[in-house]
């Protein structure tokens, strides 16, 4: 069973719809103390790192993630779900992410380019992972955000992608994983994504 984490900042019905399309069977959970009763977790999320991250806090959600990571469920962040595995984001100096992953986001550089990055756009694979099977290289996904993930360990960027700069668009070690697009709104390789994530939660069981 996949606990999918309301935390009122997440597009929860797409999400949900989505993972069940592909044989998932999930929860809503919004109180923490669910959280370890789960095999497996999904961080969705859209809006701001500092409200992100303070909803979490509030809801006593921050312990119970890491500590899911640490015992190797798959865990899985799309969006700003993805950004919040990091460790801190210029979006809200000063508020710490959940450090799942070492790196910051930031934000894209004002070029002139229309910010937010919205819309499809290719991504380049870069390191195996069972989050990406099946997905050709180069494949299109849909994204939407003004700010970037910036990994200090290249070896974990699975998935990158041009738009200013380079950027993390798959971020993933071991069972943590996330997507800066949303496989939700990216058709037929977005739900391969979400259905290699299902078959990592039944592997696992």
């Amino acid at each position: 069973m996949i606990a999918l984490i309301d935390y009122n900042m997440g597009n929860l019905l797409s999400v949900s719809k989505a993972l069940e399309a592909v044989g998932g069977k999930l929860r809503l959970v919004d109180r923490a103390g669910e959280l370890d009763r789960f095999g497996a977790v999904v961080l969705p999320g859209v809006g701001h790192f500092g409200d992100g991250m303070e909803n979490l806090r509030s809801r006593g959600f921050e312990a119970p993630l890491r500590r899911a990571a640490a015992e190797g469920k798959p865990v899985l962040g799309i969006c700003l779900g993805m950004q919040m595995l990091l460790e801190a984001s210029e979006e809200a100096p000063g508020i710490a992410g959940l450090g799942i992953f070492g790196g910051k986001v930031l934000r894209f550089p004002r070029t002139g380019e229309k910010v937010p990055h919205m819309g499809w756009n290719s991504v380049k694979i870069r390191h195996s992972h069972p989050i990406m099977q099946g997905v050709p290289d180069g494949s299109y996904f849909y994204f939407v955000h003004s700010y970037y993930v910036a990994v200090n360990d290249p070896a974990l960027t699975v998935g990158s992608c041009d738009y200013i700069t380079g950027f993390t668009a798959v971020v993933g070690c071991g069972s943590v994983c996330g997507t800066q697009f949303h496989p939700e709104k990216s058709q037929k390789y977005g739900l391969a994504i979400l259905e290699n994530f299902v078959r990592s939660c039944r592997e696992r069981t």
